[in-house]
C-alpha cells in the first residue's frame, strides 16, 4: 500500500506546522534551562544543573545548525557545526560529572526541590507528547529530519525522567546520592551525543534545520544508498535491515531513500 501523495497547500501545513513544533519546544527549552539552572544553585543540585546545561546546549545546537543552514552551501559549515556541538556535548558532561563525583566523594547532600520535581514532571509531561505529534507529522510529509528530531524529543524525556526519580529519592527517602547518580546518568547521555556530532550524526542538531525550513533533509547512511532503481521490496528490506526509520520514507512511497545532504537521522531511541 502507498501513500497517499501530498497537494502542495497540505505540505504547506505540515512544514509550517514542524517549524512552529521546533520553535515551541527551543522556546520551552530556554525557560526549562533558566529554572533548572537556578533551581539547582539553589538547592546544589547536581542533576537539576546538568539537565539545565543540557536544556542549553540544545538550544545552541539548533542555533548552531540554523546558522549552518543559513549559508548558501551549507555543506561548508557542516563540520564546524557537527565539531562545536560535539565539544559543548562533552563540556557539559565534565563538568556535571565533576560536580556529581565532588558530592559523592564529600557527602554533600543536596537540598529537596520542590521547583525541579515539577519541572521534571512538566518536562516529563510534554515532551513525549510534542515527540508524538512531530514523529507523526514528519512521518506523514515523509521527512526523516522531523522524525529523528521527534526522537531527540524522547532523549529529552529520559533525561526528565532520571532526574524526577533522583530528585524525589532525596525528597522523600533522604536518598541524598541519587542526585549526583541521576547527574551522572545525564553526564552520560551528553557523552553519546557528543560521539554521535562528533562523527558527523547530525540527528541531536536537526531542530535548527527545521527551523530554518530544511524539512527534507536526508540520511548519509550505508543503509539508505540504494539507488533509484532499486525496487519497493529491496528498499523495504534495506530499510527494515538496518533498523533506520531515516530509510523507511522511500520505501512506504514505493521510492528509493532520498540522497544525502546531511549527516544523521539515526537514533536507536524508539
Amino acid at each position: 500500500m502507498t501513500t497517499p501523495t501530498l497537494t502542495t497547500p497540505r505540505t504547506a501545513v505540515l512544514r509550517r506546522r514542524i517549524r512552529w513544533i521546533v520553535a515551541a519546544t527551543i522556546a520551552y527549552n530556554t525557560v526549562e534551562a533558566i529554572i533548572a539552572l537556578s533551581a539547582g544553585a539553589v538547592a546544589s543540585s547536581s542533576a537539576l544543573i546538568g539537565f539545565g546545561l543540557d536544556s542549553v546546549v540544545e538550544v545552541g545546537s539548533a542555533a548552531a545548525v540554523a546558522w549552518q543552514f543559513a549559508a548558501p552551501d551549507p555543506k561548508k559549515r557542516e563540520h564546524l557545526t557537527m565539531r562545536m556541538i560535539a565539544v559543548a556535548f562533552f563540556a557539559l558532561a565534565a563538568v556535571v560529572t565533576a560536580d556529581a563525583v565532588r558530592s559523592l566523594v564529600f557527602g554533600a547532600p543536596p537540598e529537596t526541590s520542590s521547583v525541579g520535581i515539577v519541572l521534571a514532571a512538566v518536562s516529563l509531561a510534554i515532551m513525549p507528547t510534542a515527540a508524538w505529534f512531530e514523529r507523526k507529522t514528519g512521518e506523514e510529509l515523509g521527512s526523516p529530519t522531523a522524525v529523528a528530531d521527534a526522537r531527540q524529543l524522547i532523549l529529552c524525556s529520559y533525561l526528565s525522567a532520571a532526574l524526577l526519580v533522583g530528585l524525589l529519592l532525596n525528597a522523600t527517602l533522604g536518598w541524598w546520592w541519587a542526585d549526583p547518580i541521576a547527574a551522572i546518568v545525564i553526564a552520560g547521555f551528553a557523552i553519546r551525543e557528543g560521539r554521535e556530532a562528533w562523527k558527523g550524526d547530525g540527528c541531536c542538531a536537526t531542530s535548527g534545520a527545521l527551523l530554518h525550513g530544511e524539512t527534507d533533509v536526508a540520511c548519509e547512511d550505508s543503509c539508505c544508498d540504494a539507488p533509484a532503481a532499486h525496487t519497493t521490496v529491496l528498499a523495504a528490506t534495506r530499510a527494515d535491515d538496518c533498523g533506520d526509520e531515516c530509510c523507511t520514507a522511500g520505501a512506504s512511497t514505493g521510492e528509493a531513500p532520498p540522497a544525502a545532504t546531511n549527516r544523521g537521522a539515526r537514533k536507536d531511541l524508539l
